[in-house]
């Protein structure tokens, strides 16, 4: 017969709180996710947003993904969760719905970087596009090991 006891529930990790978040694996990603998020909307906003259905879509997913990313990782820093295991769910949900959001916005740039190679006097727009779309990617790859790091721990 196990027992249910102080030992057991002390088996669980500690959600980290202080800086301690920079130095535990899964949430270590949450700065170079925003990191990566601001380029994604600062390299969109550079260019002349020719096509403003598809890159308004990824402006909205960057934007609103590094806002919402900043208040979790503020969250985390103050200590906000107070070591609730609600926490890792919210985290693991939050960062699998914005991972497959980022993936959309991803492919709706790259899209909209292959129809910037063909206007004609613009490789400056077609460069920042195509550094959108990596940026996009990777963010989009960060999301997704935060993601299943935080489900497999």
């Amino acid at each position: 017969m196990a027992s249910v006891g102080p030992s057991a529930a002390s088996t669980q990790p500690a959600l980290p709180s202080g800086p301690a978040v920079f130095k535990t694996v899964p949430y270590a990603f949450i700065l170079p996710e925003i990191f990566c998020g601001t380029w994604v909307w600062i390299l969109v906003a550079a260019t002349s947003v020719s096509f403003p259905l598809l890159q308004g879509w990824v402006m909205y997913v960057s934007i609103s993904s590094c806002l919402v990313s900043l208040l979790l990782l503020l969250s985390y820093l103050f200590g906000f969760h107070k070591n609730s295991e609600n926490w890792k769910v919210l985290d693991s949900l939050y960062h699998g719905a914005t991972a497959i959001l980022y993936l959309s916005a991803a492919v709706l740039q790259a899209n909209a970087t292959i129809h910037s190679e063909f206007i004609p006097n613009s490789p400056l727009y077609y460069q920042l596009n195509c550094a959108a779309s990596f940026f996009a990617f990777l963010t989009t790859f960060l999301y997704i090991l935060h993601a299943f790091r935080i489900y497999y721990q």
